[in-house]
């Protein structure tokens, strides 16, 4: 006991001293500041005065050289008004600062810089700016551009960048979050710029696929259009169709198109397919022949792989090394292909999955068919492939045997099922593996529902009761779902909170929806392309124009929305040859605004 008062008494002298040395300290600042209002401004440092006073009435005054009166930490150094070289310039006090900084304290040690900076980036955003608001020192290690630009490479924020293209990464990652919060409230209340992309000399619409933004359609006119709603170029080239202007006859529908991020591919009624490169203006580069209607169509999500099924027969075409085209593989099946998928992400010889009916075939190259999926009278109603697995929607006996249609997931590499999800009695009628996030899946079904599956679970997350005719089309990400319907209707839901945002209605089923963090492309494609009543010869398209077809381009970027409110027509440009005017009898030239 005796001990502990020791201590105590102890510790309350040294607190009484150091309340008093404060008091003193204080009135002593007083002094000097009321002596500071006196006129005489430029007089020279007293002995007593601190070293900062001094260099902040050196920089008051403008003067080229601060001095600084010695410490106790440092030799005496003679004043700067001797004009000896010992004075104490701005520079050299940086110089000190910076080599202060070089040794980091952390709690008893002292540490190298890029030892403590070695240390910092594990941290996230608020451990370090925890971290800022211990001291001087690691403010500046906290807020390291080496730290933040790693931080803003983890989330996913301005991948193409280096170092050197910002001075302030911190500042750049808070202006990449509010642009993303400000995205996802556009998302949310529909705020944004909408446009149709129309192309009335094309007829009626056939097939609509995009790729990040770009935009290709084939049209009943046999003519084939891109647009690149990126820059929100209106006046995208023409693809040259495959046959010349001197064939007889008018030129056959196109069937199904696609694209990526360097190809365009279209496959005509005829048979023919042709393929056009991105780089290299508007004539194909590749064309071949089949002999019948081409059934399906696939295009890799990356590289220059085409592969087309027409009858029992799968083709595969792919450049070589010298970049000269040629029919890598040929395939004979037993049955008709519905939906025909290429593997993402796959070096060497492509991998195609075909859905013929009831079979599900794995094709590769210098291997035979290879049977992934087999039940009699049970046929595939969807397809989709990642770049490990493959789902496709089956459609059983139904009530007949009390068997719910079901997704089947089945890897690739072993050819098992992995999973067997949903039960509904509608059939279902589209699935989305590969732009779905890390083990997540999204369907779509007859029974006018939008189911998410968790691949982990086996089992659904959430159902949204969404259009009355079914749903033909579905995709999503993180936070939401868009799905479209055979009634014409797009609606976009928020996942999290399980409610419909918005939605928005077109005359033609949905056939194509696809969407990034700022823009959504949706096509609305008649089924009937010969409309009764109307002959698709006539220069006359008034009465084709509620049976064409349309395809609407969202965009909600925050930077794009003051100008590209705008309607289309008056952003044209006076170099636009003709214009259709609907019989109006006018013939206005368009305007730039």
């Amino acid at each position: 006991m005796a001990e502990g008062s020791a201590e105590l008494e102890l510790f309350r002298r040294r607190w009484r001293e150091e309340l008093a040395g404060d008091a003193k300290r204080r009135r002593r600042e007083e002094e000097e500041g009321a002596a500071a209002e006196q006129p005489e401004s430029r007089r020279s440092a007293e002995p007593g005065e601190p070293g900062y006073l001094a260099l902040a009435r050196g920089l008051l005054d403008g003067g080229a050289t601060a001095c600084r009166s010695p410490s106790p930490a440092r030799p005496a150094e003679q004043s700067a008004g001797d004009g000896g070289s010992d004075g104490d310039d701005l520079l050299g006090q940086l110089i000190r600062d910076l080599n202060e900084i070089n040794e980091v304290p952390f709690f008893d040690i002292q540490l190298p810089y890029e030892l403590a900076l070695k240390i910092f980036q594990y941290l996230g955003k608020t451990e370090l700016g925890r971290c800022a608001q211990v001291s001087r020192t690691w403010k500046v290690l906290a807020e390291d551009e080496v730290l933040w630009y790693r931080l803003c490479q983890q989330e996913g924020y301005l991948l193409d960048t280096s170092i050197s293209d910002h001075s302030c990464w911190k500042l750049a990652l808070k202006n990449c979050r509010a642009r993303e919060r400000t995205l996802k409230t556009n998302w949310k209340n529909r705020i944004g710029a909408v446009s149709q992309l129309q192309y009335e000399l094309g007829k009626i619409l056939c097939d609509v696929h995009s790729c990040d933004g770009v935009v290709i359609a084939g049209y009943t006119s046999g003519e084939v259009r891109l647009w690149d709603t990126r820059t929100w170029d209106y006046t995208a080239p023409i693809l040259e169709p495959v046959h010349g202007p001197g064939d007889a006859g008018p030129q056959p529908h196109v069937s199904f198109v696609r694209i990526n991020s360097s190809l365009a591919v279209a496959a005509y009624e005829d048979g023919t397919v042709s393929v056009w490169s991105l780089m290299f203006g508007r004539e194909p580069i590749h064309r071949y022949q089949h002999n019948q209607r081409i059934q399906a169509l696939a295009l890799g999500s990356e590289g220059a792989t085409v592969a087309t099924a027409s009858g029992f027969e799968v083709k595969v075409e792919s450049p070589n090394d010298r970049g000269f085209w040629q029919t890598t593989q040929t395939f004979e099946i037993q049955k008709l292909v519905n939906f025909l998928n290429l593997v993402p992400d796959v070096t060497g010889s492509p991998v195609t999955v075909a859905a013929a009916e009831d079979i599900v075939y794995l094709l590769k190259a210098e291997d035979p068919v290879k049977v992934l999926h087999s039940v009699y009278g049970q046929p595939v109603t969807c397809l989709d492939v990642s770049a490990h697995e493959a789902a496709f929607g089956v459609k059983t006996f139904g009530w007949l045997l009390n068997e719910p249609n079901q997704i089947l997931l089945y890897n690739l590499e072993t050819s098992q099922c992995l999973k067997k999800m949903g039960n509904s009695m509608g059939d279902f009628t589209c699935v989305n593996l590969q732009n779905s996030p890390p083990n997540m899946l999204v369907t779509g079904n007859k029974d006018r529902r939008v189911r998410v599956f968790d691949l982990r679970k086996s089992e659904s997350l959430c159902s949204f009761y969404a259009h009355q005719l079914g749903v033909s089309v579905v995709q999503m990400d993180d936070w939401k779902i868009v799905s479209g319907g055979e009634e014409g209707l797009v609606c976009v839901w928020d996942q999290r909170m399980g409610t419909k945002l918005w939605e928005m209605h077109a005359r033609h089923p949905v056939r194509h929806v696809w969407f990034n963090s700022h823009s959504l492309i949706t096509a609305n494609i008649p089924d009937d392309k010969t409309p009764r009543g109307a002959s698709i010869t006539d220069d006359d398209l008034t009465a084709h124009r509620k049976h064409r077809g349309v395809i609407y381009a969202y965009e909600f970027s925050v930077d794009q929305l003051a100008v590209e409110s705008v309607l289309p027509i008056c952003r044209s440009s006076y170099d636009e040859v003709t214009g259709y005017n609907y019989n109006i009898g006018l013939a206005v030239p368009y305007d730039n605004i």
